[in-house]
């Protein structure tokens, strides 16, 4: 149940902010961001060492993110699926992934952002849907764009939980200050009012609406949220900020957050 928030204002000094919050089995294994792709060492991110892909990647030299949630729908052909966390990496540095041939792919979301504005992709059942993001904060969930796709969760329960926290947390960052990070500082003064909402907005882990969670599905395996990532993009800046997950509630400084370097 991965969520990305999206907010796009075109006057702002930053047009762009991302919100991605990466929810996982807690067990498997990943590295913090990173150069860690050879082939593509201007990239950055999060690594996957499960698959070797990532959930969100950004290219700095051209000021682009993309992050990456699963969807719902039918399956890839077993003896033919790759894995989606190249993706991400393929977005950023070809504007986007519409020109491959996705059929070796799960269903999947993938959130591009740039200085300018942003776009989903959403794959499934052999379709790709693009829509550019409007003005304003846009939420995207493993439902899709607003939790609208065309395949969505089978589960009434794991809908409902979605819904809950984009309902909660949208209405929390539409009173907030919009933050306007700059390049330097410590990410608690760059993201300010919007700090303390990120990490968790004191909900408990297992509430319904809970952006920050964990989960006990009954399997033996604990769900949550691994990582959260702060994006910003402007056509003078781009700034990022990392914290595995959970973090302090009040968003402070020493709280796990750190600033990756983008220069």
């Amino acid at each position: 149940m991965c969520t990305a928030f999206v907010s796009v204002e075109p006057g702002a000094a930053v047009p762009v902010l991302l919100l991605s919050v990466r929810d996982e089995y807690l067990g498997r294994a990943w590295l913090p961001p990173d150069h860690h792709w050879p082939d593509r060492p201007g990239l950055l991110g999060g690594l996957d060492l499960a698959a070797g892909g990532t959930w969100l990647a950004v290219d700095p030299a051209r000021r682009t993110a993309a992050c990456l949630l699963n969807g719902f729908g039918r399956l890839a052909p077993a003896d033919s699926r790759r894995t989606r966390g190249g993706l991400p990496l393929t977005a950023v540095t070809e504007d986007g992934i519409g020109h491959l041939d996705l059929t070796p792919y799960d269903p999947f979301h993938l959130v591009l952002v740039r200085p300018d504005g942003a776009r989903v992709a959403s794959w499934g059942d052999g379709r790709l849907e693009e829509r550019e993001l409007p003005a304003g904060l846009s939420v995207v969930l493993n439902d899709g764009l607003e939790g609208l796709a065309a395949n969505r969760s089978a589960s009434e329960r794991i809908s409902a939980l979605m819904a809950a926290r984009a309902d909660h947390f949208r209405a929390r960052f539409t009173a907030a200050l919009r933050p306007e990070p700059a390049g330097d500082g410590p990410t608690e003064r760059a993201w300010g009012a919007w700090l303390p909402i990120v990490a968790g907005d004191g909900l408990a882990p297992d509430e319904d609406a809970a952006l920050v969670q964990r989960r006990d599905f009954g399997d033996g395996r604990i769900w949550g949220s691994s990582s959260i990532s702060l994006l910003a993009l402007g056509p003078d800046r781009l700034r990022y900020d990392f914290a595995a997950a959970p973090v302090a509630a009040d968003g402070a400084a020493g709280a796990g957050w750190q600033r990756i370097a983008t220069d």
